[in-house]
Order: structure tokens, then sequence, then C-alpha cells
């Protein structure tokens, strides 16, 4: 059974999994094929879900509200993640010209309102800033984030792809802590884990929620030298801890991470989440680690 965490100290409670819905658009699903599964995740242990207002082209918060409308006490047992800022050009936005960032107040709370209506729920447990923007103004996020709270629409908020700085910044403004920095860490990109984000997080004890932890499929197929590489370590490792298939060692190799990330697992099929949740049984030595570190790199340490 998958346990429940603090994302942050006094903060909210998630799964120590997290389920992603940003392809639910493409699953396929009718409404009661998504509440079933929902279900069946929940039955694991898998609580919290992440959402974006922008995935499946503005549709997959409605697909999920849909579901999530056939039987609304379902509601009670979520930790419903969504996030803003992005402006996507879309048949929904036809007078948008270009994809851009938008911070201010007026598309925050535009955007969380949005996300309520298609959702179907009143209140979102955690709101974050989908990419940091070069124009955001963090007193006006601040007053967004304000208002928001004090209408009981968002509990807390947090940051997504931010640095340490753009992170600090924003918390600058905040009474209240940014419960979770929602970054990509996978054996194939984990940058975050050298340019200070993660040591941030680990020092505010505030848990990173890791999206991309397979890396979009490219470490099953990718044909690159580092592809190839860190596969063949993987698979190696996979037969040395007993592992079903090599995502379960992917999953694992984050979860080492001191930081204590959140992985989300982003597959629709119940058997994918199953062995996620398995993947939490198996702990890799610090040298099985650095070996990934070291096939991704293609050098040793330094």
């Amino acid at each position: 059974m998958v346990a429940k965490v603090e994302l942050t100290p006094q903060g909210p409670q998630f799964s120590e999994l997290v389920q992603g819905y940003w392809r639910l658009a493409d699953w396929g699903m009718t409404p009661a094929q998504r509440l079933d599964f929902l279900k069946q995740h929940l039955a694991l242990g898998i609580t919290t879900v992440d959402h974006a207002d922008i995935y499946g082209g503005y549709r997959c918060e409605t697909l999920f509200g849909e579901a999530l409308a056939l039987e609304p006490s379902i509601r009670d047992q979520l930790e419903i993640v969504t996030k803003c800022d992005i402006k996507l050009c879309s048949d929904q936005y036809p007078a948008q010209r270009i994809n851009h960032y938008d911070t201010s107040k007026a598309h925050i709370v535009e955007s969380v309102n949005n996300s309520l209506a298609r959702l179907q729920v009143d209140m979102i447990d955690v709101l974050l800033i989908h990419r940091p923007d070069v124009l955001m103004a963090a007193d006006e996020v601040a007053e967004a984030f304000a208002e928001l709270k004090q209408q009981g629409k968002v509990k807390h908020f947090g940051v997504s792809n931010f640095s340490p700085s753009q992170f600090e910044l924003l918390q600058s403004r905040l009474d209240a802590p940014l419960v979770t920095n929602q970054v990509e860490i996978n054996p194939l990109n984990f940058e975050v884990a050298h340019d200070g984000t993660l040591d941030q997080l680990q020092m505010k004890r505030t848990k990173p929620m890791a999206w991309s932890c397979l890396a979009g499929g490219e470490i099953f197929s990718g044909q690159s030298e580092q592809a190839v590489r860190v596969r063949n370590e993987l698979e190696a490792i996979r037969e040395e801890v007993g592992a079903q298939s090599i995502d379960q060692v992917i999953y694992a190799w984050v979860r080492r991470l001191p930081s204590k990330p959140l992985p989300i697992i982003g597959s629709g099929k119940i058997d994918r989440v199953q062995a996620a949740v398995d993947a939490l049984n198996i702990e890799l030595t610090r040298e099985q680690w650095f070996r990934v570190w070291v096939a991704s790199k293609g050098h040793g340490v330094p």
C-alpha cells in the first residue's frame, strides 16, 4: 500500500506516488472507464492526482471531471494538483498568436475558476505555477494566491520547473511556504540534482514532484549512445534486484535521491501503475545508483 508523506513541514500530505493525467485525452476511455481507473489507483493508495489546465489541449481536466461527477464522494479521497500560467494557441483561444506565459493576477484567478469548473470540484488542493515567467511580478502572484486562499478555492501553492532563485523570489512574497517544486527527474536528465534545485528543497525539507521519470519513453526505445548505455545498465541492475522491468529500477533510482521526490506515473494502464507501486520495495545501493549516473554522463565521477 502506498503511504502518505508530508510535502513540506506542516504542509499537505500526498501519496508517495502521484497519478498523472496529462495524457488522459489519449487513453480512449469512457467516463465510466475513467472512474474505474481512478478507483483502482485509489485502492492502491495513490490518492494524489496531477493535472494542468493545458493538458490535452485544455481537455483533460474536463474528462477527469466527467468521471468524478459519476461518483462525487470520491473527491474526499483525493488530493488534486493543477497548474496554470501557460497560454497555448488552440481552438479554444483563437486570439492567442503564440504560446506564452501569463502570471498576472487576472489570469491566475481566471485559470483557477476554469479548472474548478472543468474538474467539477469546489477546491484545488495545490495550485502550481507551471513554468517560470520572466515577466512574473511576485507581488501580483502573491495577491492572486491570497485571494484564492481567502475564497477557499485553493488550499496550498507551489511551483513547477522553477530554479532556486525563482523559487526564493516568489517565496519572499508569501506568508505560507511553497509546498513543492515539480521538476523533471529521470536517468537521461537530472540536472536539478546538480544545479541547486534539489539541494534547496532538501534544505527546506520540501519534497519535489518528479515528472517524466521515464523520459517520455526515450529510455526504452531511444537509440542515442546515452539512451543505450542507460538502458543496458538499468537492465543489469534489474536482474540484480529482481525487478520485473527497468521502469521499476527507474522509480527506485528517482526515489533514492535524498530530497525524497514523489514520482508522477504517466500511464493509464493499471498494471503499469501496479508495477510502480511494487517498485517501492526496491532499494538501490549507492553504487547501483552511481552506475546509472555514469551510464548517463558517459564518464566516471570527478
